[in-house]
């Protein structure tokens, strides 16, 4: 089997070129809308949501094309929800993926309207899915990432987020904060990528939820370590900012020992969790591991 770091890489590269391709082209009108929108989107990232779903695609022989639209969207809508929370009036920051946030690179308006039109474009890309998805299927990845990316998902996790500024969370609540703001989208990466192959059994989507319950949790419990041991220029984005901004954090809460030791359960969670497909699983396993002991 292909080395996991030659796949990675592969499917960073069949992305972006799939994602320049679904994106406006920069020279339509309006050019300073699109130009921005592929600023956001294009030449940074590491592309976890888009590696779950071409690993969880490829257990139930999802053809390449439909992975590429699946993923494409809900890379998409993480793009634009890092555009939004980069502005002033949401984490106010100035750095993102190594390079100036959109509204410092352009200006306040056009991000806004960067966000916008990727949420649209998102939904338009994974409407357009070819023949070997049905249409009952294909309303169910909608509806999918519908959830995932509204009120009762990511953005609401945000909302919860911005009133905790200052408050002294549980752990709990904490928990609940991040399965919506971060862990929604990660888990509904991996059943995009799913479904857009052959049918499930209802265990076979009971483990991938779970996988995806328990790397959603991961991922920001490692975020929140990064935040507070690593630099700016290692992240690519503004370190130190949750304990600057006040916010509630998994370190805030449980220290940095204890952190790690969730962090490393959780992996461990998200491995049992694909028991049931055994070797064919390899790929999300080593996702699982690389969201864990990633240093950035």
């Amino acid at each position: 089997m292909q080395q996991f770091s030659d796949w990675m890489h592969q499917v960073q590269g069949t992305m972006e070129a799939a994602l320049a391709a679904f994106l406006p082209e920069a020279h339509s009108v309006p050019q300073r809308l699109h130009q921005a929108m592929r600023y956001a989107v294009l030449d940074g990232g590491k592309r976890v949501r888009p590696l779950l779903v071409f690993a969880a695609g490829a257990l139930f022989d999802a053809p390449s094309a439909a992975m590429q639209r699946a993923a494409a969207a809900v890379e998409m809508i993480h793009a634009y929800s890092l555009v939004h929370d980069d502005m002033p009036c949401m984490d106010d920051d100035a750095l993102r993926r190594g390079k100036p946030t959109v509204h410092v690179q352009y200006d306040e308006a056009t991000a806004l309207l960067v966000g916008d039109a990727l949420q649209a474009q998102a939904f338009l890309v994974l409407a357009e899915a070819d023949a070997s998805i049905d249409a009952a299927r294909r309303i169910a990845m909608l509806q999918l990432l519908g959830r995932a990316s509204g009120s009762l998902g990511m953005c609401g996790g945000q909302a919860i987020d911005l009133a905790s500024v200052g408050l002294s969370l549980s752990l709990a609540e904490l928990e609940q904060m991040h399965k919506l703001k971060t862990g929604a989208l990660l888990r509904a990466s991996v059943l995009l990528g799913a479904w857009s192959g052959k049918p499930l059994s209802a265990a076979e989507t009971d483990a991938l939820e779970a996988y995806g319950t328990a790397i959603g949790l991961a991922f920001q419990v490692v975020d929140d370590i990064l935040d507070a041991t690593a630099d700016s220029a290692t992240l690519g984005k503004t370190a130190g900012k949750d304990a600057a901004d006040n916010k509630p954090t998994y370190v805030s809460i449980l220290g940095l020992a204890e952190s790690k030791t969730l962090a490393e359960k959780l992996r461990n969670d998200a491995h049992q969790a694909l028991a049931i497909f055994g070797d064919k699983a390899r790929r999300l396993r080593e996702l699982a591991d690389l969201i864990v002991q990633r240093k950035a």
